[in-house]
């Protein structure tokens, strides 16, 4: 192994590369800094590892090399490879729901026509919802006449069955009902972000907020 140290007064084949004379064509001269002090060698010096280097191929092309990552580095280069592969999928997304809004709407006013139509189909669903609501109460009013001739005895199994889906349907009619006030919201939330994105991307500035 041919190693060496370069300071101010021991200038060796790092320093005649420089000055432009030839090293032996097997040459791979491996250089890291120890302690202030340039460290050369073919093979690399052990002092040079784990730190980075800089190698000097033949002709004098030199390369550099960094220090191998620590456990807490790697994980770190890690994050951060995850975290960009993370902000170009979002970005990728955008640009497709971009494209998309875009090509749906071609006015601000078409935007609001779109909410009107999605709150419409939302009441239109809730009526249908409070109508088979009411037709289920007058149901279960008679289901509960009929229950009371069998107090002091066993209600049939039809008898029963019907007054369980009954009030199943009660249930399911009266959580659309429920739901409907939170769905329109919810879609004046989205069409409200829609808006607000096109608005941008067509270069015009939001309304300002009364």
């Amino acid at each position: 192994m041919v190693s060496f140290k370069l300071s101010s007064l021991h200038f060796t084949g790092f320093l005649l590369l420089g000055l432009g004379i030839t090293l032996p064509a097997a040459a791979r001269i491996t250089c890291c800094d120890v302690d202030g002090k340039r460290v050369c060698g073919d093979p690399p010096p052990p002092q040079c590892v784990n730190k980075a280097k800089t190698v000097f191929n033949k002709g004098g092309v030199a390369k550099d090399v960094e220090a191998p990552l620590t456990e807490e580095q790697k994980a770190a280069r890690e994050a951060e490879k995850a975290r960009k592969v993370e902000e170009e999928k979002q970005a990728a997304e955008q640009a497709r729901r971009d494209r998309a809004l875009t090509g749906s709407y071609s006015s601000e006013r078409e935007i609001d026509k779109a909410l009107e139509r999605s709150i419409a189909n939302v009441e239109k669903n809730a009526s249908q919802a409070n109508a088979r609501l009411e037709t289920a109460q007058k149901k279960q009013t008679d289901l509960a006449k009929e229950k009371e001739f069998y107090l002091k005895k066993p209600m049939p199994a039809q008898l029963k069955r019907q007054v369980e889906e009954n009030e199943k349907e009660i249930a399911a009619q009266e959580a659309i009902l429920k739901q409907k006030d939170a769905d329109i919201e919810a879609l004046k939330v989205r069409f409200g972000e829609d808006k607000k994105r096109y608005q941008q991307l067509m270069g015009k500035s939001a309304p300002a907020a009364k």
